[in-house]
């Protein structure tokens, strides 16, 4: 296959996306389904997972990497609503998709892996946004410290085993995620909190 085929190809699933799964679902901001019209999916999956590139469900890549749903990604940069001069701290999901869908938005992204974040490892910086690519358990107070004063994040929240897309503003030093809507989406397992016992 030719790759102006290929191009053809993808463009159309795409294109296909866009009208099936974010716009029936109330994304329809410009900036949105631009950036993910633009962005091939299939270049951040393996080959022997690009045929999955556009269903509309997560792929999950091993070693807890992920390609979230379409419509979470959709919902995700909706909810942020970015600006240009935003410098964005993303918590990757293992593929980079997030932060190519970011890029041309904002100042300046920086990038650091679940793993490394739920550990506190945060780059140094005042960041204006963090994104987090999946459903965190519990928000760590380092991330609270990586915001700048009225910086936002956007995460996915695990609530009652349900995920839900959910954003917070750091205001007087504190960050509390609050839930924006219900929607599936990849669990970060490096936020779990550990299960306390009890003995009557």
């Amino acid at each position: 296959m030719s790759n102006t085929t290929m191009t053809r190809d993808t463009s159309t699933a795409r294109k296909a996306m866009i009208d099936s799964q974010l716009r029936t679902s109330g994304v329809n901001e410009e900036f949105v389904l631009a950036r993910m019209m633009a962005v091939p999916r299939e270049d951040h999956l393996p080959d022997d997972k690009a045929g999955l590139a556009y269903i509309d469900r997560s792929v999950a890549l091993g070693d807890d990497a992920h390609l979230a749903s379409p419509l979470f990604y959709g919902k995700l940069l909706l909810e942020a609503a970015p600006e240009p001069s935003d410098r964005v701290l993303i918590v990757e999901g293992g593929t980079g998709y997030l932060a190519e869908l970011m890029r041309p938005l904002v100042a300046e992204i920086t990038v650091v892996s679940a793993a490394d974040a739920a550990k506190g490892a945060l780059p140094d910086g005042a960041f204006s946004m963090i994104l987090v690519d999946g459903a965190i358990e519990a928000l760590p107070e380092s991330f609270a410290g990586a915001l700048s004063d009225d910086g936002v994040i956007v995460s996915g929240l695990l609530l009652r085993k349900v995920t839900r897309l959910a954003s917070g503003r750091k205001i007087t030093g504190q960050v509390t995620l609050q839930p924006v809507e219900d929607i599936g989406m990849p669990i970060l397992h490096d936020f779990d909190v550990p299960t306390s016992w009890t003995f009557s």
